[in-house]
């Protein structure tokens, strides 16, 4: 039975300001695939737009620049391309283990990469970006 899921991004405040529908095969997943799951889409969601040159997503393409917008992820490329989602998903993985970002599930912290969620129509996933101080 295939799972609909609503992903969100969240300010530490706890105010969303990106959602992201995301489809899965099952209602058992890990980590790992959550995050997959949704590189995966905001990249083909950037590809398909032809001309763009901000990217909404969880990590910092390559040769990009940040866009200071708030508590929002956006970066500028400085011209169009296709993106590739692996090198996306392995920066992910890589901010995930060095704590760049927290993932709660129904307000439980994600751990690990392999740890287990059981996935409902109401699952409440934020995705939570932890930003450096400025000289800390």
């Amino acid at each position: 039975m295939s799972v609909v899921v609503t992903v969100r991004d969240e300010a530490m405040s706890g105010a969303a300001y990106h959602e992201l529908p995301l489809e899965f095969p099952t209602e058992r997943i890990t980590v790992r695939e959550l995050i997959r799951a949704r590189v995966y889409q905001e990249v083909q969601d950037f590809n398909l737009k032809q001309g763009e040159l901000v990217f909404c997503g969880l990590v910092q393409p390559s040769d990009a620049e940040r866009v200071l917008n708030g508590s929002r992820s956006e970066y500028r490329l400085k011209q169009h391309r296709q993106l590739e989602w692996k090198p996306q998903f392995e920066k992910a993985l890589e901010a995930f283990d060095r704590n760049g970002f927290f993932i709660l599930m129904d307000d439980q912290q994600a751990e690990s990469l392999d740890q287990e969620f059981v996935l409902h129509h109401q699952a409440r996933i934020s995705f939570v970006k932890l930003t450096p101080l400025v000289g800390g």
